[in-house]
């Protein structure tokens, strides 16, 4: 069975930081744990476990994130929090799609698009651009990831038009879940400097070893195997899949440093060398 997806971070030994950091952004922000290792932390509807690791990978706007709020109040607030200290890609104002909205990067690297709209899920949506030479493949992606997750399905699709600045029947905006979460998808055709990497990465929880297998495989086909349970799909998208025995592992003082040991040496997880 897959439990609803979280979302991994990439940080720069900066994960409490970052963590400390969104409890003043976020209402619904709630700490679930924190260790050397990792930072785990739920807010806008998602659970997100950051990463104390290295220079490595950086975040980018590859993978970002949509906060939808019906509260303009709210919205400017969080905007001024997240945008101080990063970088803005469209000025927080007025768009043709929403009375308030505006893209920037905070301070840690991450990429947040607020609007002001009602959401239908969690406020907080994870949203994959597809550039280089993924541009076009929105569709293609969408129509993979929600044939390979249960209860998944397409909500909408806007494309953009003749006249508009992109490729007419490009993406321009989707709404799709996975495994009832809601994610987006995008096209671009701009010359962007960047591409999916390991700084955002999706986690997949399952319960047996059948499933890990099976979306190992499945997921991995076309792009690559990494270590530790990672991996990157077709599109270059990083994606974890992991038991859910894991975090109960970990948590166990007597066994956390033996199963430490076990994944560090693994690609694919086995369950039964991590007990």
């Amino acid at each position: 069975m897959t439990h609803p997806f979280s979302i991994s971070l990439w940080g720069n030994q900066n994960a409490k930081q970052a963590a400390d950091f969104y409890a003043t952004v976020f209402p619904d922000f709630k700490l679930i744990s924190a260790n050397p290792m990792t930072v785990l932390y739920h807010m806008g509807g998602r659970n997100f476990m950051h990463i104390n690791a290295g220079p490595e990978f950086s975040i980018n706007p590859s993978i970002s994130f949509f906060y939808e709020s019906e509260n303009a109040e709210e919205l400017e607030l969080m905007w001024g929090k997240l945008s101080e200290g990063g970088n803005t890609l469209m000025p927080f104002s007025e768009y043709p799609w929403a009375k308030k909205y505006g893209w920037c990067s905070d301070r840690f690297g991450v990429n947040w698009q607020l609007m002001l709209a009602k959401h239908t899920t969690t406020a907080i949506t994870p949203c994959f651009m597809f550039i280089g030479n993924n541009n076009g493949k929105a569709q293609e992606a969408i129509d993979f990831y929600t044939g390979l997750f249960p209860e998944s399905s397409t909500e909408f699709i806007a494309r953009y038009e003749k006249g508009e600045p992109d490729i007419e029947g490009n993406i321009k905006y989707s709404r799709f879940l996975l495994n009832k979460g809601s994610f987006s998808a995008m096209d671009s055709s701009y010359d962007h400097q960047f591409q999916f990497n390991e700084g955002v990465s999706i986690m997949v929880t399952v319960d047996t070893q059948e499933e890990i297998d099976d979306y190992w495989e499945k997921l991995s086909e076309g792009g690559s195997e990494g270590r530790c349970g990672w991996l990157k799909d077709r599109y270059g998208v990083s994606w974890q899949v992991l038991p859910s025995v894991l975090g109960k592992l970990m948590s166990n003082p007597e066994q956390a440093a033996k199963t430490t040991a076990a994944f560090m040496k693994m690609g694919k997880l086995v369950i039964a060398d991590l007990m």
